[in-house]
């Protein structure tokens, strides 16, 4: 039981799961009064020369006002957080608040004296580092921005602890004793030391379960049948390269060994002399937990659990599921699963197939994840028939790895990342996912590991509400086609079909990346060479014409063909097209499995010997020749070490659309390649931004808001949505893009109603400081107001109600524009009232004319999984229907914000189209950057919406904004790492 320590409640929310550096893991939280026994014991483990470092001075056991003292805090000025495995203390560290003296002191003090006490046994992984950065985060949470150290010259661990960190910091050297003072505030070193350890840590942690060197297959029965005997089964026929132990309580106790297998069998696995590194475990639901015990207690360092019965099975599934996952990891076990088909590695020294697949799969390069067991048999299966490749060589669809995670209750698809980031066997990696827990988080990894190799994803369960009931992911409402520009910023190639992913991995794992969009398409079929051309156009590929051999071509026909394609400067890629061969004279491609494989050998000898300058890839379409398929896969008949292999594809839609995907992959990368700039802007207001909004969310009585202040936060706490309230504006112009109607796609509103709607005055402030002028609206509640509104402003004007019903809703007939004089403005106001209601139901406005142009919508909101997010599109009822709206997670670069207004399928309306002049998008541009440089700045802005946004041909008028600032969500990105909360 834990019990509050002084005058503080305990803050549950600096409880943490962390992954260590040698892959297991540990929980942080703070200390307690309940804690005494435990911090005693740890104690007694520490060796004296530890001691005598933490101490200055032989200090063989605590006493009891020490005891006392390290275990009570009030969690403000003292704070003392523990690392805990199993039920013990592992590692402690505490901060006392200072002053400029040294002294114990209260807030105003910002800074604090640290210390750290490591258990021998678990010095080396990493517990101090993880340790040092939940208990910065806590500091800056309680206002203390400044550490202190004093450390031994001989404690070098500790000191280089401290150095590693990346803080700015101060280093002296007195009496004896290495002093060091560093900055809490995170930097870009600190931020990267931190991330470089968090890849470190989750790929070690999924490399041990992917290359264990003694495996348990816990529930294997005593018959044949049964997942556990199957998973046993599979281990042996795959070859695992380590030692396999059969484990059922039901065995008798004279059983030695599974027959026929042949495995060592036990009734426990505390009859195992030796450790077990992995443990798959296959028994009811109910019986996992003292599994996971046994499996703790024996030092297992993680567990495959195909077991069901969790959370897709109903709240009483999903509170064993998270039971499951707390036991696991208090014994510092990582999880795949529950409701898991099961992981396999190819590698030849490990040969693991630990799944419910008949077979190992191939070896390749291509890792592959799903969320799905039926989606994993699927794909390996395909993949299989699709030519995979000899025993002795890397097939053209062979896998490196394979992990279906079931509900992935804890090894996710960014462990897997984290992973296959630096896995230099796997240079493609495939997922197919159902939820994404961590959006942030994911598209942070993806963009990391699509710059130095591919990733290719297909997303299930698109719609809202969707997901499976067995993944506990957070709650967004994101749409997903902003989904898929997030994912496309970040580098991610999204297919909609598995098919399409196969597809598009086949080639990637196969061929060299395209240096552009030129494709030469060459073969036996003038029609499948059309169809071909067609496809490319449709893919916005740029095909050179056909080249047509004629039916009658022979393999060296199509070998010099191809040879002088990817000789010519003029293309960047090559499609060969082949039909069976028609006519009664010499065998052609399609008459029987020598010709097949003659052509397949004339393809790879072609694309082998291309000649100097960079390499292209090659794809074949083939229309019912499967022998040519195996033969370019190399499955019919080795070919030598280094031959080049070829996909083929049985429709040229399918070739094409993978050849397009790499296409627009490589464009990326090489954007990638440098990266864009945030520009600086003199004239932003950061600081005149920040003040306002702490006035405007503080309550009447002047007192700070709760929550108000800024932090990173550990980001397991609900966020607040932002929302997208509306403030006085109104549209001129003629409005080419189509009226006032909403821009669909934007992110969500604060439905929670949390938060402060702001005026039209705060708003159009608060965007003065980041150098964006709203055109100003005066009220016009009777007609006389109209015209004194419109004499202060200047003829011609527009008038346009503003309430809510009416606003943005051009097609309802509200919008009056062009009013040159006192009378056509007072008709004007006379007809909106007649057709739409009394003025104080409409809150007329009157604003000046703007010059005419294309209206816009650029907005940017919170989402509590993804962050803020940056949306724009056309204004108007076609872009709505069309769901035509382009979004970006901010910050945005310069090259973000040029790619996000051209990235729209109505983007020509800017550029000039149908002889219209083209508006300004360096404008336009440089609007989105200020916005996303607001909410970026300013976490509590939560939304905002400026609608519509003129763009004429010399600069653009914001004629509508409006705002909502509230508490900010958490930035988990900021924070220390974690695993996520369970």
């Amino acid at each position: 039981m834990r019990s509050p320590s002084d005058h503080h409640a305990y803050p549950t929310h600096w409880e943490a799961d962390v992954v260590l550096r040698d892959g297991g893991t540990a929980q942080i939280r703070p200390i307690t009064p309940d804690d005494a026994q435990r911090l005693v014991s740890f104690y007694e483990r520490v060796s004296d020369e530890s001691k005598y470092y933490r101490f200055f001075a032989p200090y063989p056991r605590l006493s009891d006002r020490d005891v006392h003292r390290f275990t009570h805090h009030d969690y403000v000025d003292r704070v003392g957080l523990a690392a805990i495995v199993g039920d013990e203390f592992i590692a402690t560290v505490r901060y006392d608040r200072i002053d400029g003296r040294g002294m114990p002191a209260a807030a105003p003090a910002d800074e604090a004296e640290v210390a750290f006490l490591v258990q021998d046994a678990h010095q080396g992984r990493g517990v101090a580092s993880a340790l040092l950065e939940h208990i910065a985060a806590v500091a800056r949470e309680r206002d203390i921005r400044r550490f202190a150290a004093e450390v031994l010259p001989a404690n070098t661990k500790m000191i280089k602890v401290f150095t590693d960190a990346g803080y700015t910091q101060k280093r002296s050297f007195e009496d004896g004793v290495v002093r060091l003072e560093f900055d809490l505030e995170p930097t870009d070193r600190s931020l990267a030391v931190m991330r470089a350890r968090e890849q470190r840590a989750e790929a070690r942690s999924v490399q041990r379960l992917l290359a264990p060197g003694s495996v348990a297959v816990i529930g294997t029965s005593r018959t044949p049948g049964g997942v556990g005997r199957t998973v046993l089964r599979n281990l042996l026929d795959g070859g695992f390269t380590g030692r396999v132990h059969a484990v059922n309580h039901a065995f008798p106790d004279d059983m030695a060994h599974l027959e026929p297998e042949g495995v060592p069998a036990h009734r426990s696995l505390r009859a195992i002399e030796e450790p077990v590194d992995l443990a798959v475990v296959a028994v009811p639901a109910e019986r996992v937990p003292a599994v996971v015990a046994e499996c703790g207690e024996h030092g297992v360092q993680g567990l495959v659990v195909l077991s069901a019965g969790y959370a897709e099975s109903g709240s009483e599934g999903r509170d064993r599921q998270r039971d499951l996952v707390r036991q696991a990891r208090s014994y510092g076990m990582r999880v795949i699963g529950p409701n898991a088909f099961g992981v396999s590695n190819t590698a030849e020294g490990v040969r693991l197939n630990a799944s419910l697949s008949p077979q190992l799969p191939n070896p390749g390069r291509l890792g592959l994840f799903t969320q799905s067991g039926a989606i994993g048999i699927a794909l390996l299966s395909g993949l299989h028939r699709r030519g995979a490749g000899l025993a002795s060589l890397a097939g053209i669809a062979g896998i490196s790895t394979f992990v279906s995670a079931g509900n992935r209750a804890d090894v996710s698809g960014n462990d897997l990342l984290q992973y296959w980031y630096d896995d230099p066997r796997t240079d493609v990696v495939l997922m197919y996912l159902e939820s994404i827990g961590n959006p942030r988080k994911f598209t942070r990894l993806a963009r990391r590991t699509a710059a130095v190799k591919p990733v290719v994803v297909v997303k299930g369960a698109r719609h809202t509400g969707s997901a499976p009931t067995g993944h506990a992911v957070p709650t967004t409402q994101i749409p997903d086609a902003t989904v898929s520009d997030l994912l496309r910023q970040a580098g991610v190639i999204r297919v909609d079909t598995v098919t399409e992913l196969a597809d598009t991995g086949v080639l990637l794992a196969s061929q060299p990346l395209p240096a552009g969009p030129r494709v030469a398409i060459l073969g036996n079929s003038e029609s499948l060479g059309l169809i071909t051309y067609d496809a490319c156009l449709t893919e916005g590929l740029r095909p050179l014409p056909p080249r047509d051999l004629t039916t009658a071509a022979a393999p060296d026909d199509f070998r010099r063909a191809l040879a002088e394609a990817l000789t010519d400067d003029a293309c960047d890629a090559v499609v060969v097209t082949a039909i069976p061969w028609v006519g009664d004279g010499n065998a052609g491609p399609g008459d029987g499995d020598g010709s097949a494989k003659a052509l397949a050998t004339a393809v790879r000898e072609a694309a082998q010997a291309s000649g100097p300058g960079p390499a292209k890839p090659v794809a074949v379409v083939h229309l019912e020749i499967q022998e040519l398929a195996e033969a370019l896969a190399g499955t019919g008949g080795e070919p030598a070490p280094g031959t080049r292999r070829i996909p083929a594809y049985p429709a040229a839609e399918r070739a094409v659309r993978a050849l397009a995907e790499a296409v627009r992959y490589a464009h990326w990368r090489q954007e990638a390649a440098e990266p864009g700039r945030v520009p600086e802007y003199d004239d932003i207001d950061e600081a005149g931004a920040a003040a306002d909004i702490q006035v405007l969310l503080a309550p009447a009585d002047g007192t700070p808001a709760d929550g108000a202040g800024r932090g990173t936060g550990d980001g397991k706490g609900d966020g607040t949505d932002g929302g997208t309230g509306e403030a006085t504006g109104v549209r001129t112009g003629d409005g080419k893009g189509g009226g006032t109607g909403e821009a669909t796609g934007s992110v969500p509103g604060d439905d929670a109603g949390l938060g402060v709607e702001l005026s039209a005055a705060d708003t159009q402030r608060l965007l003065a400081r980041y150098g964006v002028s709203v055109l100003p609206a005066l009220p016009a509640p009777d007609p006389d107001a109209a015209v004194r509104a419109a004499e202060r402003l200047g003829f011609p004007v527009a008038l346009k109600p503003t309430a809510a019903h009416l606003r943005h809703r051009a097609d309802l007939g509200g919008v009056r524009l062009e009013l040159g004089s006192e009378t056509e403005l007072r008709r004007a106001y006379a007809e909106l009232t007649d057709y739409l209601g009394r003025p104080e139901e409409l809150g007329l406005v009157v604003q000046r004319m703007a010059p005419r142009g294309v209206d816009t919508v650029v907005r940017a909101a919170i989402d509590p999984a993804a962050g803020a997010v940056l949306s724009f599109g056309l204004a108007g009822a076609p872009s709505e229907l069309l769901g035509d709206t382009a979004h970006g997670l901010v910050p945005v670069t310069g090259r973000d914000a040029a790619e996000l207004i051209r990235s729209i399928r109505t983007a020509p309306l800017l550029f000039g189209w149908r002889g219209s002049k083209p508006v300004d998008t360096a404008a336009l541009e440089e609007l989105v950057l200020r916005v996303s440089r607001l909410v970026d700045d300013q976490p509590e802005m939560v939304a905002v919406d400026l609608e519509p946004v003129v763009v004429a041909q010399q600069g653009l008028s914001v004629l509508g904004a409006s705002a909502r600032l509230a508490p900010p969500p958490p930035r988990t990105d900021l924070g220390p790492r974690h695993m996520p909360a369970y």
